[in-house]
């Protein structure tokens, strides 16, 4: 895949640098991983920051660093302490690989990250943007880190209509990136381009052009053509599930299961749930078999998107007058659900309902 740059596009390319780090020294926004600079901050940053706002990672941050302020801290950290400090964040895996990662660097690289790129890239969670991020941020080192805000600032500059969700395209950036990288400031200049996308350049076609320090050089602003821009395949739709979830509750505690240790979600503590929907006809019998008696309560309808599915789910308080016995079934009470046990932002609203009866 070839992005077909004419040479008045590359021209505007290499103007970059010197629009945006001036720019970027006066607007950047200030923000705890840059205010105390360091290469593991810039990691763990960079993770929370792939897939939440900067507003909504900043405490996740701060908390995270607090309790876990090295690489050797994250290395040795109980797994399920690391799930309730990224509880809420999702993309579990990200985590799990940080603590794989952390590992690695105990073990090879004296508990600190390598000014490395390549050493960078091998890490578990670590792709091409993160690796890149860490290298120029951190250390210095000349190479691109191209991300969603990247792209569309680049697209939108050269009126570039190759599709930005093709990895080919992307790694065709990057070495149109790496050319125009400037020889000093490497991590100021990549963080510019994001920050413009974040702040300026903004996605959704609502570009803040006249307020763009690039508009001499954009050729999208000059041929108007910047809110059609990227261009990006529409997504796959995602496959729903219909959900039955169910509040259970007994002497002050409420019941949670464990996730399986594949797929979705896997080794996370969960509210018990099953596939499509069950009447309440259905439940009440069922403990009644087991000699239970149970008060049902309607909980309300949630809708939780993951990547490739929707959950679409509908929740039963069912409070019981003694405790279900149950393989893998566990009685929390309420300080241990806030305290203790990580539960996926799936179940956040029937959280709150729960911690709201205990």
């Amino acid at each position: 895949m070839k992005l077909n740059l004419t040479s008045d596009a590359l021209e505007a390319l290499s103007a970059l640098p010197g629009l945006l780090l001036p720019w970027y020294r006066k607007n950047a926004r200030s923000m705890p991983w840059r205010e105390t600079p360091k290469p593991y901050y810039t990691w763990i940053s960079e993770i929370m920051l792939q897939q939440t706002r900067v507003e909504a990672a900043t405490s996740y941050f701060l908390r995270f660093v607090e309790a876990l302020p090295s690489i050797p801290t994250l290395a040795s950290v109980p797994d399920e302490d690391l799930m309730k400090l990224w509880e809420g964040l999702g993309y579990y895996s990200r985590a799990r690989n940080l603590k794989k990662a952390a590992e690695i660097l105990c073990r090879d690289y004296g508990g600190e990250l390598p000014a490395d790129h390549s050493a960078l890239l091998a890490l578990p969670g670590i792709g091409s943007y993160t690796a890149g991020a860490i290298a120029s941020i951190a250390f210095g080192l000349p190479y691109p880190a191209v991300d969603g805000n990247v792209l569309r600032v680049v697209s939108r500059v050269a009126e570039c209509r190759a599709d930005i969700g093709d990895n080919a395209v992307k790694k065709e950036w990057e070495k149109v990136i790496s050319v125009i990288l400037p020889e000093k400031d490497v991590g100021d200049f990549n963080q510019s381009l994001m920050e413009l996308g974040a702040l300026v350049c903004q996605p959704n076609g609502s570009p803040r052009c006249l307020y763009c320090p690039l508009g001499k050089v954009c050729i999208g602003f000059h041929n108007r053509t910047a809110e059609e821009l990227p261009v990006k395949a529409p997504k796959k739709e995602r496959r729903v599930e219909q959900l039955t979830v169910f509040l259970l509750v007994c002497d002050g505690r409420a019941a949670l299961s464990k996730r399986g240790e594949r797929g979705l979600l896997a080794g996370l503590w969960e509210l018990p749930n099953c596939l499509g929907s069950v009447s309440s006809e259905r439940v009440i019998g069922y403990f009644a078999e087991k000699g239970i008696g149970a008060e049902l309560t309607p909980a309300g309808t949630a809708k939780h998107s993951f990547t490739h599915v929707e959950w679409r789910m509908e929740g039963l308080l069912i409070q019981l007058d003694r405790p279900l016995e149950f393989p893998g079934l566990h009685w929390a009470a309420k300080e241990e659900l806030e305290a203790r046990y990580p539960l996926p932002s799936a179940f956040k609203k029937y959280r709150k309902f729960l911690e709201n009866m205990l």
